[in-house]
């Protein structure tokens, strides 16, 4: 299949990215973030999660964030949500956008939110309700679309009838998480070809950690297959919770470089994005896991 024209990247930076680091992060550098990633060009960007800060510290003060920031025109912020509680919390604080989250795996749903897949997709059905009745929009994500820490290979069926589950809740799109960063080209080909047969193409993005080195390529192997939409973290924020040490997220600025080399539009200009991957990094005391962003550094400025 030819690759897109256009690919539209979903930065997850603020939140994926920023969950799971040690160190803590202001409301003020959360909000300066988002901004500078807007001025990059990024059109949606992730910009909390309304959950227990009992259980993600980082994210709290969600509300904070979102009644802080400028939005603009043409940018969407959505936010992850794992109830009605947290759903109501992010439509007081203004959120126009959420994001609602299943797995692929039995084992992984159970240790992860303590339910069944099945059950994950009820809990969420009065969330998709509500947020339709108060035109907002929602994402779905698939996690351990590839392969689980506990059950191991994923059949790409399991990831397709998680996936079509969400579509039928009214996600208008379900974004398929490599979680474990354990797949290859064939193996992400594979469970896109099983999610298309269910859920048209174009409704479909991809969400790449880059554990074993092969997100990029993960990435370019779901351009051929026709997805338009890539999830991506500035700076490669984000480790990869199952797998100590291991590089979590695809950097933003490792796909807008290679989307830059292929022709690609993406919209977003890599020196103001590398500048923010910068910011983010020195807030937080530590180097950049994106290798454009190391390789560029010298000649962007830290």
């Amino acid at each position: 299949m030819t690759l897109p024209h256009a690919v539209r990247i979903v930065e997850v930076g603020p939140r994926d990215g920023l969950q799971n680091e040690p160190t803590s992060v202001s409301l003020e550098t959360r909000i300066e973030l988002i901004e500078r990633l807007a001025d990059a060009g990024l059109k949606s960007i992730e910009a909390g999660a309304f959950v227990s800060p009992k259980w993600v510290p980082q994210m709290a003060d969600s509300a904070g964030v979102m009644k802080g920031m400028r939005k603009r025109p043409g940018v969407a912020y959505p936010v992850l949500v794992p109830n009605m509680q947290g759903f109501e919390a992010a439509r007081a604080a203004g959120a126009e956008e959420i994001a609602i989250f299943g797995a692929a795996s039995e084992t992984f749903s159970r240790k992860n939110i303590n339910c069944s897949i099945a059950e994950s997709i009820e809990r969420f059905r009065p969330v998709a309700e509500a947020a339709q009745r108060h035109n907002m929009r929602v994402r779905g994500y698939v996690s351990v679309a590839v392969g689980c820490p506990y059950e191991g290979e994923v059949a790409p069926e399991k990831a397709a009838e998680v996936a079509k589950a969400l579509a039928d809740l009214g996600c208008y799109e379900v974004s398929l998480g490599d979680t474990t960063g354990v797949g290859t080209p064939r193996d992400i080909q594979a469970m896109i070809e099983a999610t298309a047969s269910l859920v048209p193409v174009r409704q479909l993005a991809v969400h790449m950690h880059d554990t074993y080195g092969q997100a990029l390529a993960n990435i370019y192997a779901a351009l051929e297959m026709g997805v338009a939409v890539v999830d991506s973290s500035v700076a490669g924020l984000g480790g990869c919770p199952y797998a100590k040490g291991a590089s979590g997220n695809v950097g933003t600025e490792d796909v807008v470089y290679m989307l830059d080399g292929l022709g690609i539009e993406s919209g977003v200009d890599l020196e103001k994005l590398c500048r923010a991957g910068a910011f983010i990094c020195n807030a937080l005391g530590r180097a950049p896991e994106s290798k454009a962003a190391k390789a560029l550094a010298a000649k962007f400025g830290r």
